[in-house]
């Protein structure tokens, strides 16, 4: 809690601790400048006003003023923001407890690339949910006796895959009493899934992992194979070709898979244009698709074929 207030102007710091807004599943801060402060929570949007929370926001309630994102940037890059400004023009900052800030507004372009993003006026605070024990029905799943199974993880946004993949990722590293633990080589190219700071995890990502951190997952993935000789290569949200031939690349160096992509569905995945391989060369021997109504959030396990293996709440 300490280290989100701390991202605050100093005006809105009592209100917001005192607002019980942490009391609650609370997932992403919106900030925008001129515009109402909103937390967004399992249990939808809330408004400040004074010292409660509302969900229908008034004339009363707290809106964000442009001296209020310039504290919140001196805080968040800790008095420094030119020395942040390399990480910012990335879209993202990722602050002390692993928590990740998306940052929006003026752009200055030089050769067709961002060079800056200043002044700042929109941000997304993140709030690393660290919910250890959340894989632990699914993990005996993704195994074939002690043998982890290539697995991908699939879903629309916001739904849970990073907490999900952080959380096998440390289950995978620590192993347990029927499971020996495994070498676990972690690319965490936006800070997120280890969240680390100056190199060191702030997340538990267990004692045999490795991670490279900030590094474009393509390059990441081939590094770690040739020096770190991991047994499980862990990697948030695979998108391109050049992400799935590094991916076959470290399956024939004889790595197993844990990845996330952006998918509602297997068959949603497999209708991707040159998705169809993932079927056609069987990958992957697990899938597991997430999915959120009313708060709860859903998973469902799938075989190599497609095939429902099983459904938990």
């Amino acid at each position: 809690m300490q280290q989100i207030i701390r991202l605050f102007p100093l005006r809105l710091r009592e209100q917001i601790e005192n607002s019980g807004v942490f009391r609650r599943s609370l997932e992403e801060i919106r900030v925008r400048v001129n515009q109402y402060l909103t937390f967004l929570t399992a249990e939808g949007e809330f408004y400040l006003r004074g010292r409660e929370l509302v969900s229908v926001p008034d004339a009363s309630c707290v809106r964000m003023r442009r001296e209020d994102l310039e504290q919140m940037c001196t805080f968040m890059s800790n008095y420094s923001f030119y020395a942040y400004e390399e990480e910012v023009k990335q879209g993202f900052l990722t602050v002390e407890g692993g928590h990740r800030i998306g940052v929006c507004g003026q752009v200055s372009v030089e050769d067709g690339k961002i060079r800056r993003i200043y002044p700042v006026s929109y941000l997304n605070i993140r709030i690393a949910a660290e919910r250890k024990g959340c894989a632990a029905r699914v993990f005996p799943e993704l195994h074939s006796g002690a043998e982890f199974l290539n697995t991908l993880l699939l879903s629309a946004p916001g739904i849970g895959k990073t907490t999900l993949l952080r959380d096998l990722v440390r289950m995978l590293s620590d192993g347990n009493q029927n499971i020996a633990g495994k070498k676990v080589g972690l690319v965490d190219e936006r800070s997120e899934i280890a969240g680390c700071i100056r190199g060191v995890p702030q997340n538990d990502v267990g004692s045999r992992s490795d991670v490279l951190d900030g590094c474009p997952k393509e390059a990441g993935m081939m590094l770690l194979v040739r020096s770190m000789s991991p047994e499980v290569l862990a990697v948030d949200e695979i998108g391109g070709q050049a992400d799935m031939g590094a991916l076959r690349y470290a399956i024939r160096c004889g790595c197993r898979i844990l990845a996330t992509i952006h998918s509602r569905d297997v068959q949603e995945l497999w209708e991707k244009p040159g998705w169809d391989i993932c079927r056609q060369e069987k990958l992957f021997q697990r899938y597991v698709v997430l999915s959120c109504a009313a708060g709860v959030r859903k998973y469902r396990v799938f075989d190599a074929e497609g095939k429902l293996i099983c459904t938990e709440l």
